[in-house]
Parts: C-alpha cells; structure tokens; sequence
C-alpha cells in the first residue's frame, strides 16, 4: 500500500494534466459500466408484475352468482341437491340432464357454491325454475353441503315471489324425522312466497328410493311443460354428458392414482384433513372380535399420530374403501379394454363446474378400483342408457322394460335386478350381447363413497389412534354368486404382519351430535346390541378417564345385545372389567339365541322399568341408542312408552309427547342406520 501511494504523489506533483485525462475516463468507464448494467442486467431481473390474483378473483365472484351464471350459459332450470352419500346428487345430475327432452336447459348445482340469498333473482331469467334435491340426514338434520342453505332458509325474509319451485325429497321411514329436510325446504319456499310448480316428492330409502323418484319425475316433467306452455321434444335418446380423451403421451406424475382432491395428495400429506383429503391412517390392530358363528366382527385401532386431527367420542371415522381387483378384473376382460389405458372424461358442457365425473386423467383402473361404485345393483337409467348396446332385440327390450315405469318393467326390475342382488358385472355377465363402451359405463356408475363408521375409543385415552368395530359382510345371493361389502371386506384384509408392511386406510373424522352429558354427573343408559356397542366403548372409556380425573361420575349403564355368550360377546373381558372397576354400575346383556325364547335389548328394559323410569324421570339422565334403526330402534322407543306407561301413568299420546321432548332437548340420542 506505501509503495503505491507513493507512486501517486509523485505522479501528481509532476503532471497535473495527465491526471485530470485519468479521471475523465474513470468516470466515462463507471458511467458507461451503469449503463450496461441497467440495460442488459436489472432490466432482465425485474420482476415480472404479478397478475393472477386478478385472474382467480374474477370467476369465484362470477360463479357464487348462479343467476348470472345462468343467464350467462342461457339455462332456465337449476336443480340444487342437499347430499351426503351422493345419491340427491345423482338425482339432481339426471333432472338436469332430462331438461334437455323438454326443449329446456338445466344446470346441476351444489349450494355451498353458490350465494343462495340470490333465489329471488331468479324471476329475472323467463320460464325459470329452481329444483331442489334435498336428502335428510342424522336426526333430521341437512347435509353437510346444504346446511349454510338452511341456515339462510331459517333466517331470511326475502320476497320469493315469481320464483318457481318444487322439492324431492330423500329420506327413511325408519327414522324419526322422515324427509324432514326436504319438508322443511317445500314449506319454508312457499312461506316466503315462492310458487309450488309441483308437489313435494318423498323418497323413501326404506323400500325403494329410486322407484319413488321415478314416479315422481314422471308426474313432474308434464305439470312443467303444462306450466310454461312447452311440449317434450320426443327425443328420448340417450345424451352424452362427457366425451372421451385417451392421453397416449403424458406425463404419469400428473395421472390421478385414487387421490379424491389434490393430485399427488397421497404422496404429500397435509392438513386439514377432510372428505377431499383424507389422511392416510396406518392399520396397527386389526383382530377378530367373535370367538365362534360364521360371522367375522373385527375391531381395527387406526393410527392418527402426527395428523392433527382431533375427535370427540360418539364421532364418525369416515374410510375411503377400493373395489374388490377380481371384480375389476373381470369387467375389464368383458369389456375386452385394457384397463390400465389413461383417460378423462370431460365435460361436453364446458360452463359446467362438474369438469368430469371422478378425479380426470386417470386408468380405467384406477376410475374402477378408486371412483366408481361397482358393487351394488345399478339404477334404471343405468340399463336405460346401456341398452343401445345390447345387440339381442330380446335383451334389448327386456333392459328398456326393466327401466321403464311400467307395472311389468317394475316386477322384472325389483326380481331380476334388486332381489337377485345383480352389480354391473353381474349384469354383463348375464346378458352376453350387451357391449357397451367402457368410458360410457364410467360416465354412469355412481362415484364410490366414503363409509361411515362410529368410533369405539376415547380421544382422551387415546389421543392418537381411531378405533373402529364391524361386521364384515358376505353371503351368497340368489344367482349363487357371493356377495361381499366392499368397505368390511377390504378393511379385513388389512392384516397386521411383522414383515415391515403397513396397510393404510385415507379416512377423515365426521363430527356428531351423540355426546356425553356436558356433566359427568348425570347418569346414561346406553342401548346398542351387536356393533352398536361402538360409540359406547368411547363413552365407557371417557367416564372411566373422568372418574380418574376425579370427577363425579354418574350411574353407567348398558344394555348389549347378541347372538351367543359364547360366539359373539363383543368386548366382553373389557366390559367385564370396566364393571369390576365400578365404571360399568350395571352391564345387561340379553343373549338372544342361548335359550327357546329370543330375549333383545327391549325386554331387558321392560325387568328394569322402575330404575328406569326413576333415573330418567327424577334424575336426568341421558339416554343413548345405536344400531339398527328398522326393527331395534323402533321395538326400544316402544318399550320406553311402555315404562312412561306403566310406571309414570302417562296415556300412550303423553309418552310419545315426552320421550319426543327429551329428544329435543339432547336427552334422548340415537346413532342408528337402516
């Protein structure tokens, strides 16, 4: 450095001159070098303005709006659909579709995407009308996608005048609150003023869902076209509602391989865990429950370490179950269609939100295995559709016939279809002309659904696993083949091995309204024979950890239900123990088969009723019911009326009246399925 500086003095002291020349070029070259720069570097790296924001805002603003998004795509009929397993869904999908025969345009539509305080705009579109497909779930509640609807229904005071309507509802005689959502949507429309097109329709699952739609359908559609002063088209052919793509070339990373959402979501988990990503749940326990009998009841412990889901006892642990491969196997070698081609199916109507009708691209494989539901006996539009493709005339007709509403057609529906237990490969099997397209028969089956199951464990003992208890379903049917539930039989052969490989199961948690009284105090009488036994083994483990915390319990009581003592006693060393322990006050099991004459949960009830009648009437407590809601459910509120009868002198009329009133006031529960 001295040397230099040196140098530099001397430099100075001669030729003042020469170093003013130096400068100059110095700063020429630094000047010249920012204009370099600027030109050709920070112009490359500036970024580049961000305008996708703007580009996502604009279509969700455009599609909460379903009056602009009809007047956008000139449709005149929306149908709305409340559903929770998928089947108002396909209802809603069919009524749209229909529109098109009756020279009309109809959009499907799901109410949580869209602003419903909208409906009185509706007037604003000429021969309007709005259709709503509402199925009634739980103890007369909305499903979970109507349920802002509702809420909006129940608050609002908007004028509906000039705007039509009509309701179908979905229901189950064997429940409480039969349709109580599709009645509540018909009256509440009308109330505000709207205009009943037609009469509200109730479909009962208990006998036959789909026949009850189609007799209403076929009254509906001419009450339509004589109130807009229409005529059908005649065109009753059948209307394609996707085409298919084939990708020769693409890239598997972007192929769906069963993921319900977000491609890759199975790869790359995160939460929060839903119905469209569900959390993939090692199996750590999967053991027989039953020592003897030709049944196989399970109970199966579910890992949810690390998951960040949270559950209450008395919740739902909804799985994602995949179709038998035999199954898919066969169908594929029917068809004669290489199953593991890669295809979507997209939507011919390109304004529609429903792109395509399962997760697009994917195999015929993986649509099979993932998507579609091939197990269970197909719906008359189903044959309808599908008997163009038979090339016997006789096999033809008898699919036509099968499908229509004709008395004959009916009969041969409800012997050859539903009491012969036929799926679609049942069906192809047996009638050997039929050879439709493979992505056609995608296009129609009904998506595969998640299966609902309550939960048999405490969160509060244990916080990081589910436990499910069930009966695994297979019998032969009429034409001798075996029938197997897909869901049970899948989560059966979920074996834990040593050999390092783990079964997982996509499952997401259904909050509930079967709760544990908010006191610990108050007594509860549990009644659930065979697997209804589940919720109540996370009730009995809560008010044990309760008692544990030193808490007030209550007096817990059950009332179990089974075949054989010696078969089928589910839980029966840890019932037994939790009543050594004195968490279980009273444990009762009514053994059904072990003697001459059946003895079931209800007349178990009827030997106790002054307890009964004493815990529920002076002490307040809760009563609990689950299992089947046909005959068990029914034959227990009997015997309650019974007891309220006999021991607290009410008349019939007064019993029903007050078991009703402790149901309204969360006393009275049931978790029951038909």
């Amino acid at each position: 450095m001295e040397d230099g500086e040196s140098q530099l003095l001397s430099d100075e002291e001669q030729t003042p001159e020469a170093l003013l020349s130096s400068l100059d070029i110095f700063l020429f070259s630094l000047i010249a070098g920012l204009l370099i720069y600027w030109f050709f570097f920070r112009k490359k790296t500036e970024p580049v303005p961000e305008i996708k924001p703007f580009t996502a805002v604009t279509p969700q603003i455009r599609e909460t709006s379903f009056v602009e998004k009809m007047k956008k795509t000139n449709r005149n009929i929306v149908v709305f659909y409340g559903s929770q397993t998928g089947t108002a869904e396909e209802f809603a999908n069919r009524l749209a579709k229909d529109a098109q025969r009756y020279g009309m345009k109809g959009m499907a539509a799901d109410p949580e995407e869209y602003d419903l305080s909208e409906l009185s705009r509706l007037k604003e579109i000429p021969n309007s009308m709005a259709v709503f497909c509402m199925a009634t779930y739980g103890e007369g509640d909305p499903t979970d996608n109507a349920q802002e609807f509702y809420d909006w229904m129940q608050g609002t005071d908007d004028d509906l005048e000039g705007v039509n309507f009509a309701v179908f509802g979905l229901g189950n005689k064997t429940y409480e609150h039969f349709n109580a959502t599709g009645k509540y949507t018909d009256k509440r429309l009308a109330e505000l003023g709207g205009n009943r097109v037609f009469d509200l329709g109730l479909g009962d699952d208990d006998s036959n869902l789909e026949e009850d739609f189609i007799s209403w359908k076929e009254q509906f559609w001419p009450a339509v076209c004589e109130f807009f002063g229409v005529e059908a088209t005649g065109e009753d052919s059948s209307i394609r509602q996707f085409e298919l793509v084939v990708h020769n070339d693409i890239n598997m990373n972007q192929v769906y391989t069963g993921e319900m959402g977000r491609l890759k979501s199975f790869q790359t988990q995160k939460p929060p865990y839903e119905s469209k990503n569900p959390f993939l749940a090692t199996v750590t326990v999967n053991r027989k429950l039953n020592k003897g009998g030709n049944r196989h009841l399970m109970h199966i412990e579910l890992e949810i370490t690390d998951s960040k889901i949270r559950y209450d006892s008395g919740d739902h642990v909804a799985v994602y179950p995949t179709n038998d491969a035999a199954v898919v196997n066969r169908i594929g070698e029917r068809l004669g269609v290489d199953l593991d081609t890669v295809i979507s199916l997209k939507n011919l109507d390109e304004e529609s939100n429903k792109k395509h009708p399962f997760p697009c691209p994917t195999t015929y494989r993986t649509a099979l295995t993932h998507y579609l539901d091939i197990n269970n006996t197909p719906r008359k539009n189903v044959l309808y559709e599908l008997a163009q493709y038979a090339s016997d005339p006789q096999e033809q007709e008898n699919m036509r016939k099968m499908a229509s509403a004709s008395p004959e057609g009916k009969a041969l529906y409800q012997s050859w279809v539903l009491d012969s237990e036929r799926n679609i490969l049942g069906i192809l099997e047996d009638l050997p002309s039929l050879n439709p397209p493979i992505d056609h028969l995608c296009e129609l089956l009904p998506r595969l659904q998640a299966r609902y199951y309550s939960i048999a464990s405490s969160s509060k003992v244990h916080p990081t696993s589910i436990h499910i208890c069930a009966v695994v379903i297979e019998y032969t049917t009429r034409t001798e083949r075996v029938f197997k539930g897909v869901a049970t039989n899948w989560l059966k052969n979920k074996e834990v091995t040593d050999n390092g490989h783990k079964h997982i199961v996509p499952m997401y948690v259904r909050r509930s309204q079967f709760r544990l009284p908010f006191k610990p105090s108050n007594p509860i009488i549990m009644i659930g024979p065979g697997t209804g036994i589940a919720p109540f083994m996370g009730f009995i483990q809560e008010r044990a950890w309760q008692k544990e915390q030193g808490k007030e319990v209550g007096e817990t009581i059950l009332y179990f239900g089974c075949r054989h003592k010696n078969e089928d006693f589910l839980y029966q060393q840890e019932l037994e123990e939790f009543e050594r322990a004195g968490v279980l006050t009273q444990l009762n099991v009514a053994f059904s088969r072990d003697q001459e004459q059946k003895i079931y949960v209800q007349h178990l009830l009827k030997n106790n009723k002054e307890q009964l009648w004493k815990l529920i009437h002076s002490n307040n407590a809760h009563i609990y019911v689950c299992g089947d809601a046909r005959n068990m459910a029914r034959d227990v509120h009997t015997a309650f009326y019974a007891i309220a009868e006999e021991v607290g002198g009410l008349t019939h009329t007064q019993a029903v009246d007050y078991f009703k009133k402790l149901m309204t006031k969360g006393r009275y529960s049931q978790d029951v399925w038909s």
